[in-house]
């Protein structure tokens, strides 16, 4: 079994989120299990897919990282791209520049936060969150989950909010209503049990 996680993220608020959130997924699916994840390598999305030597050098750094007895997850928000087709082509690149590390990508659906969308209903009078808060019916179509959390907050700021609310939604929901996150979820489980 793995027992140490590093990550490939973009966004300055997923430096300080997707540890969180890999925290809690350990806790869920693994309680009293110590999976160590240091801090996330951060790079911008469109250099890292499209630059290969810069992607293959992240990974490589990534993988330095792993301790030889480690896994990489690389976790990048789709944005307009479809997630089912860059997703296993990113996935593809990922096994071939490390071949010797259990290695994953995960596109989120449009952006990270669309998750908390799929869970909005858990969020309810958090932060500012309307107390009757309930998620729309197909929560990864918003095309600006951050604008639309934002409207319902009053203001959305991704370095402060998105760790608190990562901290907070419902992640077995989240899961049971975004495809791209009980993706996420799947692969997490696929590299911890490796």
């Amino acid at each position: 079994m793995r027992n140490r996680l590093v990550t490939i993220v973009e966004g300055h608020g997923e430096v300080q989120s997707v540890p969180l959130l890999l925290r809690r997924m350990a806790e869920l699916f693994y309680p009293g299990r110590y999976i160590d994840i240091p801090r996330p390598i951060r790079v911008g999305r469109d250099k890292f897919l499209h630059d290969t030597r810069g992607f293959n050098r992240q990974l490589t750094l990534a993988a330095a990282k792993t301790a030889k007895s480690g896994c990489v997850l690389v976790l990048l928000d789709a944005d307009d791209d479809c997630p089912a087709q860059l997703g296993p082509q990113t996935q593809a690149r990922v096994a071939q520049a490390l071949p010797q590390c259990p290695a994953r990508a995960v596109l989120a659906h449009r952006e990270f936060e669309s998750w908390f969308i799929a869970a909005a209903d858990s969020l309810a009078g958090f932060r500012g969150l309307p107390a009757d808060l309930i998620a729309p019916d197909d929560p990864e179509r918003k095309r600006d989950a951050k604008g639309w959390l934002g409207q319902r907050m009053g203001h959305y700021d991704s370095r402060v909010d998105q760790p608190a609310l990562t901290s907070r939604f419902d992640i077995a929901l989240a899961e049971s209503r975004s495809r791209s996150f009980r993706k996420c979820c799947s692969e997490f489980r696929s590299l911890m049990d490796a």
